[in-house]
């Protein structure tokens, strides 16, 4: 059986453990390692893009890092219950063209009993910045 620790039900510790590996994960920008952390059938809203399972999940964020050029992100805790965990982030990346930008908002996990993410639900917003507003 396939799990990924730690395993729900989660504490504020355990919760902000899953949160912190998931920002490394995703800081990793290996789209076949962050899709390990998701259950097969994984159901994603990111923005407007709806995303079913982990093949697609390796498509979208393939994409997503060959367009988001020097991507870094950052997770914070906000709230957790049992299964669920919810984040505040921000991100900042490079687009093809050399301008900068922040992306921020939150995102609403849910886990099976194993401790893979079944369900994702994130809502995000982009704002452009000069690269001396970095923060990351």
């Amino acid at each position: 059986m396939e799990q990924k620790h730690p395993l729900p039900p989660f504490t504020l510790e355990s919760a902000k453990q899953k949160i912190q590996m998931a920002e490394d994960a995703w800081n990793s920008r290996n789209p076949e390692k962050v899709s390990l952390a998701y259950t097969i059938d994984s159901e994603w809203r990111n923005r407007n893009v709806f995303v079913n399972g982990r093949e697609e999940i390796v498509q979208f964020l393939s994409n997503k890092w060959n367009n988001e050029l020097d991507y870094k992100l950052k997770k914070e805790y906000w709230a957790h219950t049992e299964n669920r965990i919810a984040v505040r982030f921000e991100y900042e990346y490079r687009n093809k063209e050399g301008k900068w930008f922040r992306a921020y908002g939150n995102e609403n996990w849910e886990f099976d009993e194993n401790g893979l993410m079944e369900k994702r639900y994130a809502s995000i917003n982009d704002l452009e910045i000069n690269e001396a507003d970095r923060h990351l």
